[in-house]
């Protein structure tokens, strides 16, 4: 089970039993800005410090070098983002 780690917060277990890593960042209160969870609007946008991830479907939103959109992705092994 891969961890994500946020800057300044313990480790989350992404064990699956939520569909995406915005899903799992919510179930542990952390906050966080989003509005469509589909990968058009690039609320969500946060840093990858270090790690991988896959998306689930290509988002349509800019995604800068060194950032993702957690709404529409799971991590494929441990992660450490810092969320704006």
């Amino acid at each position: 089970m891969p961890e994500i780690t946020v800057i300044g917060q313990a480790a989350i277990q992404f064990d699956g039993s939520q569909p995406t890593i915005l899903h799992s960042l919510e179930q542990q209160k952390q906050d966080i800005s989003y509005q469509c969870r589909e990968g058009y609007c690039g609320a969500c946008r946060c840093k990858l410090l270090s790690g991988s991830i896959h998306y689930l479907h290509e988002p349509l939103a800019f995604v800068r070098k060194g950032e993702f959109l957690p709404c529409c992705s799971i991590p494929t092994t441990d992660i450490k983002i810092e969320i704006p």
